[in-house]
């Protein structure tokens, strides 16, 4: 792929079923980009992050992420794709029987890993870098908002993904904690790895301005500015 681009979508159309929800989408996001991505509801921000993690097939322009054409990605190859994408979601979606080191044990096992040293070794260094490693015997319930949505993100990180695709992070968290998770973010993506954020959240982006995107009346525009 050229270049650093790790997302670049020309001329795209996304359906729903049959529903044309965005036409003509040209998107590029490259390493350790950091974007915001806005949109009244219904306006096609999941669509979009569905066409990016392979959940959504496209039909027509050129779409490719992390190395895979999307267009041409076979079903088997869907997996690997998302090995290379961090996703992490609103309601944080962690195994509420199992520790934090089990949830994270889970997903690497899912994803392939056999090791348990390097398993063991990679759940601490992710925990680390979210700053949670204390918490790697707790059950999630024993956690806070803000301390499971850390984890999410170090689960996000396990496979050293080449972008992190975030829908809503801080929907279910106060302002405070919200900054946080966002600062954390932020220097996920100086270290090289990209960040995509869909929020409704106009306060945490004058707070952190950076790139913003905007899908609106079935297009998405560069460069939008916030009402």
């Amino acid at each position: 792929m050229a270049g650093n681009s790790i997302i670049k979508l020309q001329s795209v159309d996304i359906f729903q079923q049959k529903h044309l929800v965005l036409s003509g989408v040209n998107l590029q996001i490259d390493k350790g980009d950091f974007v915001w991505l806005i949109g009244q509801t219904g306006s096609g921000k999941s669509s979009l992050l569905k066409v990016i993690y392979g959940d959504l097939n496209i039909q027509t322009g050129n779409a490719q992420a992390c190395g895979y054409i999307l267009k041409d990605i076979k079903e088997k190859d869907i997996p690997f794709l998302r090995r290379k994408l961090g996703i992490v979601f609103q309601d944080f979606q962690l195994l509420t029987d199992r520790t934090v080191e089990e949830n994270l044990q889970f997903v690497m096992e899912a994803t392939g890993w056999t090791d348990k040293k390097l398993i063991a070794n990679q759940a601490l260094e992710v925990l680390e870098k979210v700053g949670l490693r204390s918490k790697i015997k707790k059950m999630p319930h024993e956690l806070s908002g803000g301390e499971q949505q850390r984890i999410v993100i170090a689960r996000a990180l396990l496979n050293d993904p080449e972008i992190i695709l975030a829908d809503e992070p801080t929907g279910n968290l106060d302002p405070e904690t919200s900054e946080e998770i966002i600062l954390l973010l932020k220097s996920i993506s100086q270290q090289g790895t990209a960040v995509l954020i869909a929020t409704h959240d106009y306060h945490i982006i004058r707070a952190f301005p950076s790139r913003i995107i905007k899908c609106e009346k079935g297009k998405v525009l560069e460069d939008a500015l916030i009402g």
